[in-house]
């Protein structure tokens, strides 16, 4: 296979999702896309030292969240928290209803993340939309897997606390 080959097969399986995420850390298209560009370019520049299998995907993400964090510091500002423009994940209702109760449902869910401070944001973001399990994302944030787990409990406890979040759960019915 050549290099030209694997370069777009990487691309194909993992772009998606890395500018999903950037997206969800940045808040704004452009400069997710501008952080996503830079750390595949540097994943690409430095794959001799990418680690071989599920290695890779870790590196990745520890360069993805490296990327989004220079982008924002370079800004010097954070842009506007509205996530407006972020990418959707496909409705799944088969009728405008149902289309329309999940778009609610996907914007309430993004304010909520928004709102959440960075260091509880990102771990949540590599765990439910870029699909990262704990020990993964320990290796993109550089910190210890019980840090990532204790920051995972606590966004979940924030957004299970969050009140519009809340008029999305239904109400369960206890058998007394």
């Amino acid at each position: 296979m050549s290099e030209t080959d694997e370069l777009g097969r990487w691309l194909a399986t993992s772009y998606a999702s890395a500018y999903r995420t950037a997206c969800l850390i940045l808040h704004n298209p452009a400069d997710a896309e501008e952080a996503v560009q830079d750390a595949f370019l540097r994943v690409w520049r430095f794959r001799a030292a990418v680690p071989a299998d599920e290695g890779a995907r870790r590196w990745l993400y520890r360069v993805l969240v490296n990327a989004c964090y220079s982008k924002s510091r370079t800004d010097g500002r954070r842009r506007s928290s509205s996530l407006e423009d972020a990418p959707e994940q496909a409705a799944t209702g088969p009728t405008p209803e149902a289309t329309a109760a999940a778009s609610e449902t996907s914007e309430a869910v993004r304010r909520a993340l928004a709102a959440l401070p960075d260091h509880l944001r990102i771990p949540l973001v590599l765990r439910y939309y870029a699909g990262l399990n704990e020990r993964e994302i320990a290796t993109a944030i550089r910190r210890r897997p019980g840090t990532v787990k204790s920051r995972l409990h606590e966004a979940r406890r924030r957004l299970s606390a969050d009140p519009t979040l809340a008029t999305f759960v239904a109400p369960v019915e206890m058998d007394r």
